[in-house]
């Protein structure tokens, strides 16, 4: 599919999520208007090609549901008028031609997604999604790197607009991580890994797997970050780097 249909085909979901689905949009989304200036949106689908990363309990790869997210996700934000880069658009990994063997591919891969995540002025959020070895956990949440203060704040704004909209039941705070996350421990930007559920809780499998509330997600996702751009000032001022 063609990024501009997509896009406008986004757009009618935006519109029908704000008005249906998510019932408090983001009062921030209606700050923004196109002359004002802002940062960069790097954002990533964890996973792909031979990485598959965890398998829901219906058997769906978590790369797919990923993907999915990301290109909702950068679609609302580019109506929105933010700069927006995918680290992948399809089911590939993105480490350099030549490079043989998962491990090696793996390991460039992410050295790849990591020089993204570092185009300066840019705001970064990796989507995942979760997984454990029992079925009760549920719920959406945000990782930051520890020594990164404004990462904490994205991660806050995040976490807020996620349980407004989509998982009001949800009491998971953002957590602090230090250097197990080898893209955000390493990014010189705002960075968060937001694991959007946990696909091996049942029920909670069935909503990541369904398109519309995937874009529900995006949405709210969508929301999150521009609540933190306008409240760091990242919106109609110069920008800083992490």
């Amino acid at each position: 599919m063609k990024r501009g249909y997509r896009i406008f085909l986004t757009s009618l979901v935006a519109v029908s999520v704000m008005l249906s689905g998510c019932e408090k949009p983001s009062v921030s989304v209606l700050e923004v208007s196109e002359e004002m200036a802002k940062p960069s949106v790097i954002v990533d689908a964890g996973h792909g090609g031979a990485d598959g990363g965890g398998v829901s309990v219906n058997g769906v790869p978590e790369k797919g549901i990923n993907l999915s997210i990301a290109l909702s996700l950068a679609d609302m934000l580019t109506l929105f008028g933010y700069e927006v880069t995918l680290t992948r658009e399809t089911d590939e990994s993105i480490h350099d031609e030549g490079v043989e063997g998962l491990a090696e591919q793996k390991l460039s891969d992410m050295k790849n997604r990591l020089a993204l995540f570092n185009t300066p002025d840019s705001v970064c959020i990796s989507i995942h999604q979760n997984r454990y070895t029992q079925e009760q956990y549920s719920g959406a949440q945000m990782f930051y790197y520890r020594e990164s203060a404004q990462s904490g704040q994205l991660a806050e704004c995040l976490r807020e607009r996620v349980c407004e909209n989509l998982q009001p039941e949800n009491e998971r705070e953002t957590k602090a991580m230090d250097d197990e996350l080898y893209l955000l421990c390493n990014c010189s930007n705002p960075a968060v890994m937001a694991e959007c559920g946990f696909i091996s809780n049942e029920a909670e499998a069935e909503l990541l797997e369904d398109g519309y509330y995937q874009s529900q997600m995006a949405f709210s996702l969508m929301c999150g970050l521009n609540t933190f751009c306008v409240d760091a000032g990242r919106i109609g001022a110069a920008n800083r780097a992490g």
